[in-house]
Formats: C-alpha cells, sequence, structure tokens
C-alpha cells in the first residue's frame, strides 16, 4: 500500500480547516494552498471527493471558505483517506470478493495486515492532529 499525495493533501486539508473548528473561521483553498506550497487546482480536485464525506460548512464570497460541520473528534482518519483513495488496503485481496480466499496460501496474511491497518487509522481523529 502506498498513499498518494491526494490522501496526503486531503488530510492537510482537513487537519487544516480542523484548526479553525473552534475560532469558528472558515478556511479559503487559497489559504491552504499558500500555506502548505500545493497548486490550488489540485487541492481543489481533492475537495470534489472531500465533499462527498458531508464533513463541512461552505461559504462563497472574499471571506467564504470551508469550516467543519462538527467537531474534530467525529472524523475519522481512515474515514478520510478512503473517500480520499478509495482504499487503504496493502493488497486486492477483499474477504467477501476474493475467489481465491479459501486456497489462497497468503490471503490470511494481507487480510490481517489490512485489519492492523484499517483499525488503526479507524481510531484516530482529527482532533488527534490539531
Amino acid at each position: 500500500m502506498k498513499i498518494s499525495t491526494k490522501g496526503k493533501y486531503a488530510l492537510l486539508i482537513m487537519i487544516d480547516i480542523a484548526k479553525e473548528y473552534k475560532n469558528d473561521n472558515y478556511v479559503s483553498l487559497k489559504d491552504i494552498s499558500e500555506k502548505e506550497h500545493i497548486s490550488l487546482k489540485y487541492l481543489e480536485k481533492i475537495m470534489l471527493d472531500l465533499t462527498k464525506g458531508d464533513y463541512f460548512i461552505t461559504l462563497r464570497g472574499k471571506t467564504g471558505g470551508y469550516k467543519l460541520k462538527y467537531d474534530p473528534k467525529k472524523y475519522i482518519i481512515g474515514d478520510i483517506l478512503r473517500l480520499a483513495e478509495g482504499s487503504v488496503d496493502v493488497a486486492g485481496c477483499d474477504k467477501n470478493t476474493c475467489p481465491k480466499k479459501g486456497i489462497c496460501k497468503t490471503f490470511s496474511i494481507w487480510d490481517d495486515l489490512n485489519n492492523l491497518i484499517n483499525d488503526y487509522l479507524d481510531n484516530k481523529t482529527l482532533d488527534d492532529y490539531i
């Protein structure tokens, strides 16, 4: 498994926005782009995926941007990465769909590793990183 820049930047976006939760401030992608030295166009593409998660309140205009809808403790790191990446599994071995599950000698290795990674990511929240 390799988390792409899309997944890494999705977490950066969420953490930057989460840092302003208590101040009730909106955060613009332009500000994040300048602060993190990431292309604004790339951040906009990532936000398309993140907005599917119903994570934000948005405001248009000069003082607009994004703010979290809920407390940062409610945002699971694993959910954010799966929105951005699609999956965080190390191998394409899915216990529900793999036709070789019963005969594959390595299936349990990948299944156990996937479970460890997903359990770890699902027990971390944005609040842990702000």
